[in-house]
């Protein structure tokens, strides 16, 4: 891989690259489409972390389907596709890890402990690896965007995240590798994520701007659905991912849910719809 990228750029290729856990959906390769039309090399990375799984999530059972997945791939004309073993990644006697501070500890963080960690260091290896010109990375994974956009920031390096929309089924159900955990009944529940954020986005068009009225709003949606287990819907700044207390500058609405053994997010991108309006956009 490594080889394939430094001839790539030696012969003046743009590089994009679109790193994944396998188990692809529309929504990986809408990362890829988007590659394509603004990169002449497009490289991706099928590789199940085990750093960034709890001792009691779903490391073991994780859809992995790399035959099918590299037929995908290669359908899309994918360059190259990385698939590298735990021992090339995490070889005997490995020991150094990244930790994105501050953004690592909330939300995600606070209910998955360690889980950033082993993201940011999977992600800085293969960037390391591919050396990439842009990455292309899913919105769903919001929190997970801005520690990889903060470490790429940190430590300097030579390339830019692109941020990709999230792509639904047409009930507005998010595309998530783990939906085919769900049941019948499962997936009816797992709507509610949805409607959480149209209620948020009906206080916020209504004028309701206070964000405890917003997650309240939330909260009584997942109140009917009894197969819904709430971790958390927050308001937070689209920044720092603290807190919000009102909604004003760019802000994520987050929710977090447990339908039966499966844990599934979702999220809504508000922002001012110009710099001198109080209207807002919605990014659903």
């Amino acid at each position: 891989m490594k080889e394939a990228a430094r001839q790539a750029r030696a012969e003046g290729h743009l590089i994009g690259f679109v790193p994944t856990m396998g188990a692809l959906h529309e929504g990986h390769l809408s990362l890829v489409r988007r590659a394509k039309q603004e990169c002449t090399r497009v490289y991706s990375s099928l590789f199940v972390n085990p750093k960034q799984f709890g001792p009691n999530e779903d490391f073991a059972k994780y859809p992995r389907a790399l035959e099918s997945d590299c037929a995908r791939f290669d359908q899309l004309k994918v360059d190259a596709v990385f698939a590298p073993t735990l021992e090339e990644i995490y070889p005997s006697g490995f020991s150094t890890y990244v930790t994105v501070e501050g953004l690592s500890d909330r939300l995600e963080g606070r209910s998955r402990p360690g889980h950033f960690r082993g993201v940011s260091t999977v992600v800085l290896k293969l960037f390391a690896i591919v050396q990439p010109d842009f990455a292309y990375l899913g919105r769903k994974d919001a929190q997970q965007v801005a520690v990889l956009q903060k470490m790429v920031r940190d430590l300097n390096l030579s390339m830019q995240i692109v941020v990709c929309p999230i792509v639904r089924e047409a009930d507005g159900l998010a595309l998530s590798s783990r939906n085919a955990y769900l049941n019948a009944h499962e997936r009816r529940a797992a709507l509610v994520l949805h409607r959480s954020l149209e209620a948020a986005r009906a206080e916020l068009i209504a004028g309701t701007r206070d964000s405890l009225e917003i997650q309240n709003a939330m909260r009584a949606v997942f109140e009917k659905e009894p197969l819904a287990r709430l971790d958390y819907a927050a308001v937070v700044s689209a920044d720092t991912f603290e807190p919000s207390v009102h909604v004003g500058g760019a802000s994520y609405v987050l929710v977090a849910a447990h339908f039966g053994k499966t844990r599934l997010l979702d999220n809504m991108l508000v922002e001012p719809a110009r710099a001198d309006s109080s209207e807002l956009d919605f990014h659903l």
